[in-house]
């Protein structure tokens, strides 16, 4: 079943990381923690864990990668009351980036950055509740500002059922960001609830690889369309990983990874590591013979 999964960064506290959040976040859990050698990085940790409800995949690989506020991650509390505690949690130890207050946009809201410099946007509204709990949010600044309804609509046409909601944008007298971008928009991509927005400001930051977005196929066709599609920086492919043209980073991921890498069987899954670490776009087939022993 295809899917996307965020995928976060860490140099050395993914597993920490993850046990944080799922000590804040209902609907919390870690799932699994595997370690795996013969990396570039030597020695990495997986982690997988539902936050909010979402599955999330964590990497602990080395300080390559730092978190900036162009991905952070919104959470729909049921209150008030729960968006301050959510806030205040989540932002021990980090920084405010807008204080937990009432703004015109929601009676209460804050931005924080937690103690591993991960971004979270904590909102309550009044009204029904969001579908999920927690929806990445991508701010387009910098040489990318005023294309987020265009990244928006591209992703929309690469996933089956995706959509692209209602746009709020910017007026005439909200310099320096131009008339007409996009101040607020909502979309879907397989179930999964994405905002966006541009800034003009000098922010000083963009997207980067520590926070990507995992697409996991069934086929090796679905595989080459989304990698053909996505990818638009040669130089950035490795290991199943890519940028697009608006900077962001997806890795496109065969569904039988999980199990080649969940085996028990050390040797196998050495062997699927040495195969993937030598491929750009992941080959299934070769990958399913590594794991068995042979060369495809």
């Amino acid at each position: 079943m295809r899917r996307i999964v965020p995928h976060l960064w860490y140099d050395k506290e993914a597993g920490e990381a993850a046990e944080f959040y799922a000590s804040i976040l209902p609907d919390s859990a870690v799932l699994s923690r595997t370690k795996l050698g013969g990396t570039p990085s030597g020695e990495v940790e997986l982690v997988s864990a539902r936050l909010a409800g979402q599955e999330f995949q964590l990497i602990s690989a080395g300080p390559y990668f730092s978190f900036t506020p162009a991905v952070s991650f919104v959470v729909a509390a049921e209150s008030a009351a729960e968006a301050e505690r959510l806030a205040a949690a989540l932002g021990a130890g980090g920084a405010e980036l807008m204080p937990f207050g009432a703004y015109p946009f929601a009676p209460a809201f804050a931005w924080v950055r937690d103690r591993y410099g991960l971004s979270w946007q904590v909102i309550f509204r009044p009204g029904p509740a969001p579908r999920r709990r927690i929806a990445p949010a991508l701010l387009f600044t910098g040489a990318v500002c005023g294309r987020a309804e265009e990244a928006a609509r591209f992703y929309a046409s690469l996933f089956d059922g995706a959509g692209v909601g209602d746009i709020l944008r910017y007026g005439p007298d909200e310099a320096p960001d131009r008339e007409g971008t996009v101040k607020q928009l909502a979309f879907s991509l397989e179930g999964m609830d994405f905002t966006a927005m541009d800034s003009a400001y000098d922010h000083g930051f963009s997207f980067n690889e520590a926070v990507s977005f995992i697409v996991y196929v069934e086929t090796q066709a679905e595989l080459d369309r989304f990698w053909a599609a996505l990818s638009a920086v040669p130089e950035a492919e490795q290991c199943g990983w890519l940028k697009d043209r608006f900077g962001l980073s997806w890795q496109v991921v065969p569904t039988a990874m999980d199990e080649l890498m969940g085996s028990g069987d050390e040797a196998s899954r050495a062997r699927v590591t040495a195969a993937f670490l030598s491929m750009k776009k992941f080959d299934i087939a070769a990958l399913k013979a590594a794991a068995e022993g042979g060369e495809r």
